[in-house]
């Protein structure tokens, strides 16, 4: 028996052959969550302001989904595990959704059910990850997720940029340039997320002819699929599958407004079978023996949450998202330090440049949501984490009045950390004084 002698050693003294795993600090350092961590760390909610956005506020899931899931509770068939690929009728279910007009169709063995998009970024990352030198093409912004997976099984990481000046493109010419003979993989975001843009079927067929010539894979991220409010239609990547093999990433989250519910699909276009015959099928079939099954409650609810949510229940809700958009546009005049370079056509979020030129003691995006949380209690996210350095993600997925609150709080912000008039005018004739100097 242990005693508490001088004798006994400490952790200091003794050779402990266990330590902790590296790679998980390295993948959680890139996640929202341990950014937001670090904004609220050493912040000061003493304003005696309720903290926005808001659960409370925000949208609320259509009846017809809350119905669907407590009938399948009270059916007493989904009190066991679920098959590790799905259960059949859920994964038929998301085959009728995503079907539509597609030209070649999907089949439920096509179809894996997993706990909402993230853990369906994390089977593919892990199954892509066979070859040591793998590489995969990632957005720049885009969702850190798919860093933080990366990071975490091996995966090296490879930036495109969307172009701000073409409505957030992918810059073509720059995704070819950083591929190589290891590259894997190239994840879109459609519609996207920060950027509130929706990809034209031009611009889709562009990117897999791109894949084509590359010879890679196009992971597809479609989760925003039903949050569309723009002029320019949603088009699913699968339709170009006949081109490169398109993998698509979706779920219920945003649509139907339950993130919590973590429930979602991987979905294998590939008409010609590249992707079985390359070995990914079946990588991705056995991880998923190795990860925890989805709810059996939620896949049993998932066909009549898919089918029986009526479309005026989207049509209403993606006319307040319209709306909003032109509010917060409207108000963001009011506050130069931020611009929208465009205005969203889907998504939850405006998407704004942030000029800190126009700020007396604020260095970065960073520091701006830090200190707008500790004096406004206010969350923003800020685009660094995003990958964008000096941007802001404003969420504007709630009701007008709070969408009000939000704005008007921004605004006393900025009143007080703005530089005066005459200041900028001071900085702009120096900086022109220096620039005549130097010519």
């Amino acid at each position: 028996m242990a005693g508490n002698s001088s004798d006994d050693c400490n952790a200091n003294e003794c050779v402990w052959r266990f330590k902790g795993n590296d790679a998980m600090s390295d993948a959680a350092a890139v996640t929202l969550r341990k950014l937001f961590f670090e904004m609220f760390k050493n912040g000061n909610l003493n304003s005696g302001k309720t903290i926005l956005p808001s659960v409370t506020h925000s949208f609320k899931p259509s009846p017809q989904a809350e119905e669907a899931i407590v009938a399948a509770v009270r059916s007493g068939t989904a009190n066991s595990y679920a098959p590790s690929p799905g259960t059949f009728n859920a994964r038929r279910a998301v085959v009728d959704y995503l079907n539509g007009e597609l030209p070649t169709k999907l089949s439920p063995e096509h179809v894996y059910i997993t706990g909402g998009c993230n853990q369906a970024i994390e089977i593919l990352m892990d199954s892509l990850s066979g070859n040591p030198a793998a590489n995969i093409l990632l957005p720049r912004p885009g969702y850190p997720h798919y860093d933080a997976r990366a990071v975490y099984s091996h995966v090296e990481v490879r930036k495109y940029d969307l172009l701000p000046e073409r409505d957030f493109e992918i810059d073509l010419n720059e995704l070819e340039a950083i591929a190589d003979e290891n590259t894997v993989a190239m994840i879109l975001i459609n519609p996207n997320n920060p950027c509130g843009n929706v990809y034209s079927y031009d611009h889709l067929n562009k990117v897999a002819e791109m894949a084509r010539k590359l010879g890679i894979m196009v992971i597809s991220d479609e989760v925003y699929d039903h949050v569309v409010f723009g002029d320019r239609p949603f088009v699913p990547m699968g339709m170009f599958a006949s081109i490169a093999p398109v993998i698509t990433l979706g779920s219920i989250s945003k649509g139907w407004v339950v993130p919590g519910w973590r429930i979602g699909w991987i979905a294998m276009n590939d008409s010609i079978g590249i992707l079985k015959h390359t070995g990914v099928v079946q990588a991705i079939e056995d991880c998923l023996e190795l990860t925890p099954q989805p709810s059996f409650i939620l896949q049993e609810a998932l066909r009549d949450i898919l089918e029986k949510t009526p479309k005026e229940y989207f049509d209403k809700k993606n006319k307040a998202m319209r709306r909003n958009v032109e509010i917060s546009c409207e108000r963001l005049k009011d506050i130069p330090c931020l611009s929208c370079l465009k205005k969203p056509e889907s998504c939850s979020y405006i998407w704004v440049k942030l000029d800190t030129s126009q700020l007396d003691d604020i260095k970065n995006d960073f520091d701006f949501c830090t200190k707008l949380v500790n004096e406004e209690s206010l969350v923003l996210l800020p685009g660094v984490a995003l990958g964008a350095k000096n941007w802001v993600r404003i969420s504007i997925g709630t009701e007008e009045s709070e969408l009000e609150e939000i704005f008007e709080r921004l605004k006393g912000f900025h009143a007080r950390h703005a530089i005066s008039k005459q200041a900028i005018e001071v900085n702009s004739h120096t900086i022109n004084q220096k620039f005549v100097s130097v010519t």
